[in-house]
């Protein structure tokens, strides 16, 4: 296939008068906030931007670039710490503009349009006291999310986000709208559930809602760095006996500036306990106890608080540079838990963290061949991640990241989450993310989209 080629004024004249919301191009106004990803380090420059405001503007988008021969990313409303979403070239539709959610608490379903966060999401549904297992930030967006599976709070209880997925519309490459669900397109309805969503524009998503909160019982613990070997051993114990109600995460960071950690400890380094139990307060408190009553922490921080309100405790705003790598572990040995602990110490700066996190419970119930995700099996997930403001000092924040990615290789299961790889991950890596459904996929692919007219580049090219 030859390279796409620049956006002719003609494109760009067509598009501007098909469009009610805005095309941009580079040294227009909004240019350089339309193309911004959380992560600093991305700085792709497509030829145009079109900023749907509907599914009419989608529809115009898609028929403009097909016969103007520009290859069409699609960018929705979150973070997007890889930047994937963001070309170097081509049409960038960017759906941040489309960010409604409706919420029918009879029926329990929610309707959100591509460009909306989980913060839109939660904003919403918890009016009702209902949630859909989403993302941990309540900027991450729904659509990528979505598409690449989605892990939370939620997920060991009620399921991955795609699990949770009524139905899905989209603007297809010949530009067509088409509603996909496990009745109408069956097959391409199991490719979006987990399969990176590279068969058209997602418009907007269904998803089933459960009842949540709006009270939960949930918060950390922070402990000395010198007790993390003890801390994560006793992580493992809980969490393999937890019920699906409760999630927890260990991990080595920087305490925090917030108001519940002592003001003498603020940046040390600590190993940290986050923990959510997605049921009525009084009932999680005895759950919770065995993580509670061991050992001396600095903090505890658990309490009865607002669903909604822990889901912004972690909250990324602006832009920074980052860098990441994630793996699966079949369990956490002793002899991971060293690495974890000598690499998870001995960091660049603050901003450098590790944190694992449990994969089972209801994550596990659906068969292998349901959606497209393609790992069901009880694991953990452990996340590096740096972050840092300064470009001179990406060296070494990628060097500690890489060198404890490499360390942690000889525990790990070989698995990759889609939804946490890299921009510069390597093909090997890429692929490992579809799993056995990688075949599959790229039939479906090239039955939607058989001239590859989107180039998101975290999908399978039907053609190579």
């Amino acid at each position: 296939m030859p390279p796409p080629t620049p956006a002719p004024d003609a494109a760009v004249d067509e598009l501007r008068e098909a469009l009610r919301g805005a095309v941009l191009e580079p040294g227009d106004a909004g240019y350089d906030a339309a193309r911004r990803v959380w992560n600093a380090r991305i700085d792709h420059e497509p030829d145009v931007i079109a900023r749907p405001t509907g599914t009419a503007d989608v529809l115009a988008a898609v028929t403009g670039a097909r016969e103007h021969g520009l290859s069409l990313s699609a960018k929705g409303g979150g973070h997007h710490v890889s930047g994937t979403a963001v070309p170097d070239e081509g049409l960038l539709l960017d759906l941040g503009e489309m960010d409604a959610v409706d919420v029918d608490p009879d029926r329990r379903i929610a309707r959100v349009q591509a460009g909306a966060t989980w913060g839109d999401v939660d904003h919403e549904t918890q009016a009702f006291g209902l949630a859909v297992p989403g993302g941990q930030d309540p900027n991450i967006g729904v659509a990528g999310l979505t598409l690449g599976g989605g892990v939370g709070w939620l997920s060991r209880k009620y399921g991955l986000t795609c699990d949770n997925l009524r139905a899905v519309e989209l603007v297809t490459a010949d530009g067509e709208r088409v509603r996909a669900s496990a009745d109408r397109h069956p097959e391409l309805f199991w490719g979006l559930r987990g399969g990176g969503g590279r068969f058209g524009v997602v418009t907007s998503f269904e998803y089933d809602l459960h009842e949540v909160g709006p009270e939960i019982l949930a918060g950390s613990l922070a402990y000395p760095v010198s007790d993390a070997p003890a801390v994560a051993r006793r992580y493992r114990e809980f969490v393999a006996d937890a019920p699906r109600e409760a999630n927890a995460l260990f991990g080595l960071m920087a305490l925090p500036p917030a108001s519940h950690f002592p003001a003498d400890r603020h940046g040390d380094r600590v190993a940290m306990l986050v923990v959510c139990y997605a049921g009525p307060p009084e009932e999680g408190r005895p759950v919770l106890e065995p993580l509670r009553s061991f050992g001396d922490p600095i903090a505890d921080s658990i309490r009865s608080r607002r669903y909604k309100r822990f889901q912004r405790a972690g909250a990324s705003r602006g832009s920074i540079r980052t860098a990441l790598r994630s793996q699966h572990l079949e369990t956490v040995t002793d002899e991971a838990i060293g690495t974890l602990v000598r690499h998870g110490s001995d960091v660049p700066a603050d901003g450098a963290t590790v944190f694992v996190s449990p994969r089972g419970g209801a994550v596990t119930d659906p068969d292998p061949d349901a959606t497209a995700y393609p790992r069901r099996e009880d694991a953990f997930h452990v996340l590096v991640e740096a972050r840092w403001t300064d470009p001179a000092d990406d060296d070494e924040h990628v060097e500690w990241v890489e060198s404890f990615h490499e360390a942690l290789r000889r525990h790990a299961t070989g698995d990759v989450a889609m939804n946490f790889l890299s921009e510069d991950d390597p093909e090997t890596r890429r692929r490992a993310a579809f799993g056995d459904d990688y075949e599959r996929l790229r039939r479906l692919q090239r039955e939607w989209d058989p001239d590859g007219l989107f180039r998101m580049t975290r999908g399978i090219d039907p053609t190579d």
